[in-house]
């Protein structure tokens, strides 16, 4: 009887290891797609980002261009009518506290 039990013991614990070896290859190919997905992902978030820094450097860029001293001034006189105002036209005041 022991060996008649020990034999059924031996062949289960065969059984459940040959049931836990393709559980343990599906699970393995389950690990290896979502690795395959997160590195999918982190590939299109660093294009993103990239693509997001070079936007963001042009619009700096355009800031500078629209913001210069020049243009605005070209703006103020040809759109505007506005002019430089003389030194003589410059009032100065002082408050005193």
């Amino acid at each position: 009887m022991n060996k008649t039990l020990n034999h059924i013991l031996q062949t289960l614990f065969f059984c459940i290891v040959a049931a836990a070896i393709p559980f343990l290859l599906i699970l393995n190919a389950r690990q290896a797609e979502k690795y395959r997905d997160l590195k999918n992902e982190i590939i299109s978030l660093e294009k993103k980002q990239e693509d997001l820094i070079n936007e963001n450097k042009k619009l700096i860029s355009d800031i500078s261009v629209l913001s210069s001293a020049d243009r605005i001034e070209k703006i103020a006189e040809e759109d505007l009518g506005m002019k430089k105002a003389d030194s003589e036209d410059i009032i100065r005041l002082e408050v005193n506290k």
